[in-house]
């Protein structure tokens, strides 16, 4: 998947706005956003649930939400005719500190192994630019060009 196969919809900065802003809504109030980078591809969220959540609620939410509003609002309604997220997803339980700045490195290096930027920080869809993991922080919204495509050559 990060070298940029499959479906890229999630290139299109309208598509990526729409999963950026459901990941962050409840973050603080369901979950706590600890790293985050959308893929052309796909996505990557270290997240710590909250007040009861759990894991599959949350990705449940984010999966329904945001397929139903890339189809109704990015002009995508006739492009797909499948599910457009995988059923299940990947996750794993962090185990002590230095596997969570594992998880957190490997997060925002993504684009970087992909070929799309020279450094994390340079990658608009992710929380890398502000780096805000630390316990007791907020997840800060990203710096971002709206118009910036982030189109890979293999897509």
């Amino acid at each position: 998947m990060d070298a940029g196969y499959g479906s890229c919809l999630l290139g299109d900065t309208n598509v990526a706005a729409i999963v950026q802003d459901s990941l962050l809504h409840f973050d603080g109030q369901r979950y706590r956003i600890l790293a985050w980078v959308i893929m052309p591809n796909h996505v990557h969220v270290l997240v710590q649930p909250m007040n009861g959540s759990t894991i599959a609620k949350i990705v449940a939410s984010w999966k329904s939400f945001t397929a139903k509003r890339i189809m109704e609002d990015s002009g995508h309604a006739n492009l797909r005719v499948g599910p457009m997220w995988h059923r299940e997803y990947w996750d794993r339980f962090i185990r002590d500190e230095r596997h969570l700045q594992t998880a957190v490195d490997y997060i925002h290096s993504n684009p970087v192994k992909a070929g799309l930027c020279a450094e994390p920080q340079d990658w608009a869809w992710s929380n890398a630019s502000v780096r805000r993991y630390e316990a007791n922080t907020e997840v800060g919204v990203p710096r971002k060009d709206p118009t910036r495509s982030m189109n890979s050559s293999r897509c």
